[in-house]
């Protein structure tokens, strides 16, 4: 129902079913939904309530593969997976999982395409060292007072 109040109210609404993760708290934590019949028909209900209620498009997040394609083929609004599979029209990836910016957990449905905290940390030690040792910050990496103000100041020694 308020789907349809903001979608008449000219506001547009991409619907979210499956996994919330604003909602993890009352659903059990960052589990897979909708993987019995029960909790399944009310991921179909939901998604189909909310293309009725007319939001351009649904996000289907950490469903079974086979429920993503089902509700896919059902609805005729796109549908984005997030850990639903391959048969959505459209596919949407946490930045911080594809650019691996956490080490030890990785999603199962996400793909770590670079593994930033490795690089970050080697980094980030080069600094500390550069720091430690003096080569940072180096003459070049400032400005310079210009003549006026140099004058200025040392006229108030």
């Amino acid at each position: 129902p308020l789907a349809a109040r903001l979608v008449d109210a000219g506001v547009p609404v991409m619907g979210h079913v499956g996994l919330q993760p604003q909602s993890v708290n009352r659903t059990g934590g960052f589990t897979t939904q909708g993987k019995d019949a029960a909790s399944a028909d009310a991921v179909i209900d939901d998604a189909v309530s909310m293309a009725q209620a007319g939001v351009y498009a649904i996000v289907l997040e950490k469903i079974p593969l086979e429920l993503a394609q089902f509700i896919t083929s059902k609805i005729a609004v796109p549908t984005i997976g997030i850990g639903s599979g391959l048969h959505c029209d459209g596919q949407v990836l946490v930045v911080h999982d594809a650019l691996g910016f956490t080490e030890g957990f990785h999603p199962k449905h996400a793909k770590q395409y670079l593994s930033f905290a490795t690089t970050a940390r080697a980094a980030l030690g080069e600094y500390v060292a550069d720091v430690r040792e003096g080569r940072f910050p180096a003459e070049s990496h400032g400005v310079h007072a210009s003549a006026e103000l140099q004058s200025h100041l040392r006229a108030k020694r």
